[in-house]
């Protein structure tokens, strides 16, 4: 994926990339209300985020969105 700024790929959609990751993004409308539908390109991990979640994302602190962004505090975790 050359620049890897944001593209569309056929048969998913609109991709958000750099070089640590990859993020197709769309709208879905097929639960209670609309959300947006999110998934990691690398894993086929999907997440679904209403208005609400989106908003708190939007007034989260810089440190709390720092800690978010660390993956060893979850990411790279043994699961078992």
């Amino acid at each position: 994926m050359g620049d890897r700024g944001p593209h569309d790929i056929p048969g998913i959609g609109p991709v958000v990339g750099s070089e640590f990751a990859e993020i197709s993004v769309d709208v879905d409308a097929c639960g209670n209300s609309t959300r947006l539908r999110i998934e990691d390109l690398r894993t086929g991990r999907v997440r679904f985020l209403d208005a609400l979640e989106l908003e708190a994302i939007v007034w989260l602190a810089d440190g709390h969105l720092v800690e978010l962004l660390d993956p060893s505090a979850d990411r790279w975790r043994d699961r078992s």
